[in-house]
């Protein structure tokens, strides 16, 4: 595999498991020093070790994106063990999916908490090195659930929250280098899926293959074919792609 982010340093949100992982793993093959930052410790640990296993530098820090202070400190630690913070991708979610009517408030705001407001904390603590060294790339993980989708007003409106921190980020800081996009996923196999399967009291692969049939390409995302699209994002070469959000789901979306 090329090595096209070779002297780059990564830093991934909730990249212990499932497609932060899977973004994790693709920046580390293609040369780039990776940090990850997430509240599953063991996940990590597991993580750490897997990745050392494989002959990577990777930094792993417990931190909750929710926690300003724990976001800028982890900032501040990956900056200083690797030199620089050049690519952020903001993928650290969760889902409290129920219909509006038997929504709590909390369900409410801990989906808002962890997209939005940890999306803007790490955003903004690595911006100031990314301005400083006048080159940056920002990628939030976004969902085709921005379109609507049932038993999901929190998860929605938080996804379709990020688009629009996200074009702001790109008029905002383009000036200085620094280029911010959203990837859009459609159904992805990972954890997060899979409990949403138990959830609703459907074996995984049934689940996986009753999605499927609705896809135009009639197979269910990896976390890998999320990774492809944040890649391209962080190119060097892609500079001029900014403000832009890619729907990878198998198919158009409206």
């Amino acid at each position: 595999m090329s090595k096209r982010f070779e002297g780059r340093v990564a830093f991934v949100t909730g990249g212990s498991r499932g497609i932060g992982k899977a973004i994790a793993q693709r920046f580390l093959e293609e040369g780039a020093k990776v940090a990850i930052i997430d509240i599953n410790e063991e996940a990590l640990v597991e993580t750490k070790k897997e990745f050392e296993g494989q002959g990577f530098d990777v930094f792993v820090k417990k931190a909750n994106v929710v926690n300003r202070d724990e976001v800028e400190a982890a900032v501040a630690d990956v900056v200083e063990k690797f030199g620089s913070l050049d690519i952020l991708v903001n993928n650290a979610g969760i889902i409290r999916d129920n219909l509006l009517f038997k929504m709590s408030d909390d369900d409410w705001q801990a989906v808002m908490d962890v997209h939005l407001k940890g999306s803007f904390n790490a955003a903004r603590a690595a911006q100031k090195y990314m301005v400083e060294q006048k080159y940056g790339r920002i990628i939030n993980i976004s969902s085709t659930s921005a379109l609507g989708n049932y038993g999901q007003a929190n998860y929605a409106t938080a996804k379709a929250g990020l688009q629009g921190f996200t074009k702001t980020l790109a008029i905002e800081l383009g000036k200085f280098g620094i280029t911010t996009n959203a990837v859009a996923p459609g159904f992805i196999e990972t954890e997060m899926t899979k409990a949403t399967a138990a959830r609703i009291g459907v074996p995984f692969e049934k689940f996986i293959e009753a999605r499927a049939n609705e896809i135009p390409v009639r197979r269910s995302g990896k976390p890998s074919d999320i990774a492809n699209a944040v890649a391209f994002f962080a190119d060097e070469k892609s500079s001029f792609v900014n403000g832009q959000v890619i729907y990878v789901a198998g198919g158009p979306t409206v």
